[in-house]
């Protein structure tokens, strides 16, 4: 019996070594079912083949199909900074022509709330070019100046402020025709107000729209005053003041180039404000002889050329002595 249990065991493991399935039970009845897990056989490579092939006529080339508009912007030269910057001031100055022509509707604005004039009186209505200019406005003004007297006093300020704003000769002149037509008192602060305004708003201007333009027409002349500011900017204030008193550079070239050289716009106001009353007091002082005057010269006497060195000279007073003390403690 043993013998018969060992040969059937012997049989049954040469059976599950040579075939690679679980013998079969020793009682002889049904074999056991195969425990093992059958998976379909993978299917023939054919089947996971698609056919990717096409005519040429087919392919998309992402690489090389362009628009014919994209074409033209990528092969059109790129705009060079000369090319920039002649785009901007062109910008610059349409912003600027526009600005001006809001300020003549602005006087024609006041010139329509002036008194009714006679015809022969029209023609003196006009910017003073020269001195005759001048007396003929002055004449006029003072004609209608006691029965329109705040007609007369906002036209002047507004005409005044045009001129400064948009650095138009002429300044000069209103400032003599003031002396003839209000007193010393009221006449020197009106010109100093309006000179420091419309100094201001030229400033403005520059900062807004004329930065490109002075760097284009006066990059030399703004170069050199730069530098003289840089040295001075510790007494920007006394500075601001000597040059308003003294004629070494024109008042529109310093209203203009100001904004540019980062001069601050209080101490430009401030500075404007005291310094342009030395000049402004010999002009109203000639404008009181209005009447006599046959030059602009004439406001200058070798008295008010010696006023206005002193007054530039008290201009420089408190940086020198700022400088001694500060050497004498170092």
């Amino acid at each position: 019996m043993a013998s018969s249990q060992a040969g059937i065991s012997s049989r049954s493991r040469k059976s599950y070594n040579s075939e690679g399935s679980l013998p079969q039970s020793p009682l002889g009845a049904t074999p056991r079912p195969d425990l093992r897990q059958h998976y379909p056989s993978p299917p023939p490579p054919s089947v996971y083949q698609f056919n990717y092939s096409w005519s040429a006529s087919d392919t998309v080339d992402y690489g090389t199909q362009e628009t014919s508009e994209f074409t033209q912007l990528r092969e059109r030269p790129a705009a060079g900074p000369e090319a920039l910057q002649e785009g901007s001031t062109r910008k610059s100055l349409l912003i600027l022509a526009l600005i001006f022509v809001c300020a003549l509707v602005a006087l024609g604005v006041v010139y329509s709330s002036f008194p009714q004039l006679d015809k022969d009186e029209l023609q003196y209505i006009k910017l003073p070019r020269d001195i005759e200019d001048a007396k003929n406005l002055g004449r006029l003004l003072h004609r209608y100046n006691d029965k329109y007297f705040y007609e007369v006093l906002s036209g002047y300020f507004v005409v005044f402020i045009f001129l400064q704003t948009f650095a138009i000769p002429g300044s000069i002149f209103l400032s003599i025709i003031s002396g003839f037509l209000y007193p010393f008192l009221l006449a020197l602060p009106l010109v100093c107000t309006c000179s420091a305004l419309g100094a201001s708003f030229c400033y403005l201007l520059s900062y807004m729209v004329g930065r490109r333009v002075v760097q284009k027409y006066f990059p030399q002349r703004a170069a050199d005053w730069k530098r003289h500011v840089d040295n001075h900017r510790e007494h920007l204030f006394n500075y601001i003041l000597f040059l308003r008193i003294t004629p070494f550079l024109p008042n529109w070239f310093i209203n203009i180039t100001s904004p540019v050289i980062d001069v601050p716009l209080f101490t430009f106001f401030l500075g404007t404000l005291f310094g342009v009353a030395p000049p402004s007091f010999v002009f109203i002082q000639a404008g009181t002889t209005l009447n006599k005057l046959t030059s602009t010269s004439e406001a200058w006497s070798w008295m008010n050329i010696g006023l206005l060195a002193v007054f530039a000279l008290v201009a420089l007073l408190p940086v020198v002595l700022k400088r001694q003390l500060r050497a004498k403690l170092e």
